[in-house]
């Protein structure tokens, strides 16, 4: 049946659907970036204009199931239906599984350069490690799954909620998310912290030292192949594309070691190059440090021959507090020299805002209004000081697989897609 729809060319139509087709639907109308009403029209459309009717649905446990089509095309499918001698039901299941067979899910895209993305700032505490661990996660995600993911202005909320900090919600209006595919990209999570952090939050053993690790391949002394030093993220929300490179605490020893090596800005490169064809993505999170492991990393993240500006790069974490703004200073100012003294391309891939709370008051949101301000880079994301990151840490699993609805969660998402 029908009724009226608020557009002028198009009526409502009610009819069902089996759970299980709907969801197939709703997926791949969000990989093909399309109205689910349209992918309806187009296979009611190509259903009407086949010889015959396909092969039989399964419409066993059929709900209710409403969209908008356009003005007559129900009363012409209804028609053909009877013709065919096909319930309205199982026409309309055929018509939807014709849209989908016609339109299968779409590749994902790989790049034709290994991305690198460098999580960096030399002040600690700020949360580095989180937004390593949350992005590399968010680029992981099941492509053909639908994740809830945060599309609104965020940042503009936030800043209207500070100037009435007693209104302000931790929890996001539910209109601000939207369902979306997964990136499904291949990704490497690599530890360059010599205090293990991001080993230990993901539950991998920290590497043994004097035995094989990055920093033995940074200062030309392997024992054997990287590769073998890799661990899976064993989650099923990641499907076997996540994985990390554990820490050793011998990287608390780089800085010494890389100055007696050649061309040490290019020592990151040189370990980490072979890897670089199994992944789409490398992410590194970077110790609190200026030193000389800041150089190489900040040259591995460096714009490479024939890559897009943006693509690799410095995503810089801070937190709303005067502190993050002098560490920034220093770390951007070691960039750029680092641009100036070696002719490279070195891109700021934005600003993350971590751990932020506007009802910690006046330092928090006129911090926050201070890092919009800057622009270039700008602020890309803005992660809350909520308790499910926490919480993972401490049971020592991913967060988007302990807490995938968290607004946290929702976040890590938003800022996959900034920067991708």
């Amino acid at each position: 049946m029908s009724s009226p729809a608020t557009s002028s060319d198009r009526e409502k139509v009610v009819s069902k659907l089996p759970g299980w087709l709907r969801q197939n639907l709703k997926i791949r109308a969000a990989q093909r970036d399309i109205e689910i009403q349209t992918a309806v029209e187009q296979g009611i459309t190509d259903w009407c204009n086949l010889a015959a009717s396909p092969a039989q649905v399964d419409t066993a446990g059929a709900s209710s199931f409403s969209t908008f089509l356009p003005e007559g095309q129900w009363e012409e499918f209804a028609r053909i239906a009877s013709d065919r001698r096909v319930s309205l039901v199982q026409g309309l299941a055929q018509s939807v599984q014709l849209w989908l067979d016609t339109n299968p899910s779409p590749e994902v895209e790989r790049p034709d350069v290994t991305r690198r993305i460098v999580v960096c700032n030399q002040k600690g505490g700020v949360g580095k490690t989180a937004i390593t661990a949350g992005l590399g996660e968010a680029l992981a995600e099941d492509p053909n799954r639908l994740h809830a993911v945060r599309v609104a202005k965020a940042l503009a909320k936030a800043l209207r909620a500070s100037e009435a900090p007693e209104d302000a919600e931790q929890d996001s209006d539910p209109l601000d998310v939207e369902n979306l595919p997964g990136p499904g990209q291949r990704v490497l999570l690599v530890d360059f912290d010599p205090q293990c952090h991001l080993t230990n939050q993901l539950g991998a053993s920290p590497l043994p030292m004097n035995g094989d690790s990055l920093t033995s391949h940074m200062a030309g002394d392997a024992k054997g192949d990287l590769r073998d030093l890799i661990v899976p993220i064993d989650d099923e929300a990641f499907g076997g594309r996540l994985h990390l490179l554990p820490a050793c605490n011998d990287a608390f020893l780089l800085d010494v070691r890389l100055s007696a090596v050649r061309a040490r800005e290019a020592a990151l490169e040189r370990a980490l190059s072979p890897l670089e064809p199994d992944y789409d993505v490398i992410v590194v999170d970077c110790p609190p440090s200026l030193g000389l492991s800041m150089d190489a990393a900040a040259y591995y993240g460096r714009r490479r021959d024939g890559e897009a500006p943006g693509q690799s790069g410095a995503l810089i974490v801070v937190q709303a507090e005067d502190s993050s703004a002098d560490a920034y200073d220093l770390l951007t100012t070691q960039i750029d020299d680092l641009r100036t003294d070696l002719q490279v391309d070195i891109d700021y891939l934005g600003i993350v805002v971590n751990l932020y709370d506007s009802r910690r008051g006046y330092i928090a949101t006129s911090s926050l209004q201070g890092w919009v301000d800057i622009k270039d880079p700008r602020v890309v994301g803005l992660i809350g000081d909520l308790k499910e990151q926490k919480e993972a840490v401490r049971v020592k699993k991913p967060l988007l697989s302990y807490a995938p609805k968290s607004q946290q969660a929702i976040g890590m998402r938003a800022l996959a897609r900034e920067v991708s």
